[in-house]
């Protein structure tokens, strides 16, 4: 009996093999064309092979901390053959990649705090050439607030509801940090996002108006059992909170 070698898969199905969340989905579709880009916390490099294998990104490299998701990031590149445009390393954020190799860099699906922290951390990796694009779960004001600090240019945003979650997308380059945030006041800017805030569809909506209900919820029951001075003054931090969040929606 003769025994066929197995065809390699052919180039097209492993582009259809790969399928992206939304949320990653819009990421990558901002990555500037033929860049060189660096996915932080890449996970399984689901990100990077996606770029690469649809032509966004020319050449990648996957930044792993921790063992398994490293291991299995190698894996993936591997098995698409993509081991001479991906590069898959381990290190701590930033210090994976060289000063200037990356022509954009993406960070997803970790807390807004966080992802602030690795770019303050590994800034002395950026040139300021980079384009940023990041996708925080939670909190997407530390990272528009170190953006501003450090010069960076929110140029737009994204905010989109995907299994019942609602998610941002950052994208800022280096340029006038006060550009966005014209005809709004900085706090509801840096909290909502200034394109986002312009905007104001039904994710956003949904989203801060369940913020303010559950802040309002708050309110009520330390109003209800406040006896100190501490208590007084938590509720004034909500009553400001409460402002904000109101301001941002669009009511009175």
């Amino acid at each position: 009996m003769i025994v066929k070698e197995k065809e390699p898969e052919k180039s097209c199905d492993i582009v259809n093999e790969m399928k992206l969340s939304k949320r990653l989905q819009t990421v990558a579709e901002y990555i500037p064309s033929d860049a060189a880009v660096a996915d932080i916390g890449s996970d399984h490099a689901y990100l990077p092979c996606y770029a690469v294998l649809n032509k966004l990104a020319s050449r990648a490299i996957a930044g792993e901390i921790t063992d398994g998701p490293y291991l299995s990031a190698k894996q993936q590149v591997e098995k698409l053959n993509l081991s001479a445009q991906i590069s898959v390393r381990k290190g701590d954020g930033l210090s994976v990649i060289e000063k200037g190799e990356a022509d954009a860099i993406t960070i997803a699906g970790m807390g807004g705090a966080l992802i602030a922290h690795i770019l303050e951390s590994g800034k002395t990796k950026l040139t300021g050439r980079e384009r940023l694009i990041l996708q925080p779960n939670i909190h997407a004001v530390h990272i528009r607030e170190w953006l501003y600090r450090e010069g960076f240019e929110l140029i737009d945003e994204v905010i989109l509801e995907e299994d019942g979650k609602c998610y941002e997308i950052l994208v800022a380059e280096a340029g006038d940090p006060n550009a966005p945030y014209q005809h709004m006041t900085m706090a509801a800017g840096m909290l909502a996002g200034p394109f986002l805030l312009k905007e104001k569809n039904e994710v956003f909506i949904k989203k801060w108006s369940q913020e303010l209900k559950h802040t309002e919820h708050i309110y009520e029951q330390i109003s209800s059992a406040a006896k100190d001075g501490q208590s007084h003054e938590k509720l004034a931090e909500l009553k400001e909170r409460i402002a904000l969040l109101k301001e941002v929606i669009g009511h009175a």
